[in-house]
């Protein structure tokens, strides 16, 4: 009869045996290791879709409304030339002016970001000064709009010294002077 030898005490084990354990714990971290950076992918993708969604649907909704203001602008157009005299030069203008901004509403509304975004480029590769002096007038045009709703919310509230002289009848003088000389 054979009788093994079992160790009594676990420390005695053998290297092989010792490997053999680490090896399968170095498996099982691989393992965790693994699926934790799986799912941190799929989070990040997923979270990454979701800002992409959000930010096309806020691009949609500004482009909607560029599109109904167009169209508005074009509506006053046409309105004003309406009440114009027929035939005339200023009519025939505003006309003119008026259907090309509704076609330009209309191209706003039928085409997504990515078209409108590669037409603008391609336009600003063809045409550079006609592109910059186009964006120069929308510059323009976006800071005086600025600061006209700036100083309606400010006289609205009649802050001092924003609108307050003026309504009191006082008027502004050179160099900040009220033309009662005293300094506004």
């Amino acid at each position: 009869m054979m009788v093994e030898n079992k160790p009594e005490n676990p420390d005695a084990r053998s290297d092989s045996d010792r490997t053999k354990d680490s090896d399968g714990a170095k498996d099982k971290t691989r393992a965790e290791v693994s699926k934790l950076a799986g799912e941190a992918r799929a989070s990040a993708q997923s979270a990454a879709q979701d800002a992409a969604a959000a930010a096309s649907e806020k691009a949609n909704t500004a482009k909607n409304t560029a599109a109904d203001e167009l169209s508005d602008v074009a509506s006053a157009l046409r309105t004003a030339a309406g009440e114009m005299r027929s035939g005339s030069p200023q009519e025939r203008t505003f006309g003119q002016i008026a259907e090309s901004l509704a076609d330009a509403s209309d191209a706003m509304r039928n085409k997504d970001l990515g078209e409108m975004v590669q037409d603008v480029s391609a336009f600003a590769r063809r045409n550079p000064m006609i592109f910059l002096a186009g964006a120069a007038l929308v510059g323009f045009a976006a800071t005086r709009f600025a600061k006209a709703s700036g100083s309606d919310i400010s006289e609205a509230g009649n802050t001092p010294g924003t609108g307050d002289a003026l309504a009191q009848g006082a008027h502004a003088g050179p160099s900040g002077t009220s033309m009662d000389g005293e300094l506004s």
